[in-house]
């Protein structure tokens, strides 16, 4: 199948991971990135929040410009997958999907629906009823979709990739900067109460290691400063910090609604442990106790973390068996992407 991917190209983004995975189970795969369309606008960091604020209205005729001259280039494409899409507004898909008669899949793993981030998903609302089948990671947005016009939904989980979240098969390649006891590797965000968290544990005199952009604008930075270790990983750096822990924290974004999250894949697929906090969809990937480790508030967590440091082996066991349960649980980005691209085979039957 011939797919034309509307992605970041980045080689470090989860969006190129998952092109790669197309590539991987046998797809013929162009990528092009809408952001390089709007360079000017998005690169400056004034213009970049007004158009995100403003869900990318403005920015629709050089959208729907752009998408023109790429298929004006070649057309002979069998699907388009657009990851993310929130620069892509209803012109731009109804184009390929009406005028092109190609079928579009959306791939968005946020919560457009949810609210959490105002109108930065303005475009890709009006956008949803021109998608042949919107792919979501919320059981809140399948109605939701349908709500805003949706032809098709269809639910799955966030994913690791086999490739680029692999382990080191020896752990001495592990550069002792990036080892840690407990590490949580993740974003500062407003509202979502992580520093609380994050200082509670260091307050118990647990040995803390944060890496993650944004740290600077919290309002605890000087009493998390010293437990800083740096900016966002990326690459080998991030299966490496995962797995050179003997505990990963895996924290939930409140406002976008999350059971799970990339990580909660990710740190079992590179050997890390997973602590994270008890949800539905968390106990169904995982069993407590044995394959992650699962609490319901910060009091919880602080006990488990204890216990383990005081327990090498069961550490061991535990990424051990976390590690055999998500490979089971066929949750990686050529599992995933199959699964949809099935659905697309099984619309035209």
């Amino acid at each position: 199948m011939k797919i034309l991917y509307i992605g970041d190209d980045n080689l470090s983004s989860t969006s190129y991971h998952r092109a790669m995975a197309l590539k991987r189970i046998g797809e013929t795969v162009t990528i092009v990135n809408p952001k390089k369309a709007c360079s000017k606008f998005l690169s400056n960091n004034f213009l970049s929040k007004i158009h995100y604020h403003t869900g990318y209205i403005f920015l629709q005729k050089i959208i729907y410009k752009w998408i023109k001259q790429v298929f004006s280039e070649n057309s002979d494409y069998d699907l388009v997958w657009v990851n993310s899409g929130e620069l892509l507004g209803a012109k731009a898909i109804e184009y390929i999907s009406d005028d092109l008669n190609i079928k579009v899949i959306l791939y968005n793993n946020d919560d457009p629906t949810g609210g959490r981030d105002g109108r930065r998903f303005d475009s890709l609302l009006k956008a949803i009823p021109f998608y042949s089948i919107c792919v979501v990671m919320r059981e809140h947005n399948v109605a939701e979709y349908y709500n805003y016009g949706a032809q098709k939904v269809y639910r799955v989980t966030m994913s690791y990739d086999e490739l680029f979240h692999k382990a080191f098969d020896n752990v001495e390649d592990i550069p002792n900067v990036l080892k840690s006891e407990i590490a949580f590797i993740g974003t500062w965000m407003r509202y979502e109460n992580r520093e609380q968290f994050l200082l509670k544990l260091i307050q118990a005199n647990l040995p803390i290691s944060i890496w993650g952009g944004r740290w600077h604008k919290s309002p605890l930075w000087s009493e998390l400063k010293p437990f800083y270790k740096g900016e966002s990983l990326g690459g080998r750096d991030y299966v490496a910090a995962i797995q050179g822990a003997k505990i990963c924290l895996g924290m939930l974004s409140k406002g976008n609604r999350d059971l799970h999250t990339t990580r909660s894949l990710e740190i079992p697929y590179a050997k890390g442990l997973l602590c994270a906090e008890r949800t539905t969809e968390h106990m169904e990937m995982y069993k407590d106790g044995v394959e992650a480790v699962f609490w319901d508030d910060v009091e919880e967590c602080i006990l488990k973390c204890r216990n383990l440091l005081q327990n090498t082996a069961e550490i061991d066991a535990i990424k051990q068996h976390g590690f055999q349960r998500v490979l089971k649980n066929k949750k990686g980005n050529e599992d995933i992407c199959a699964k949809i691209l099935e659905q697309i085979i099984s619309e035209n039957k």
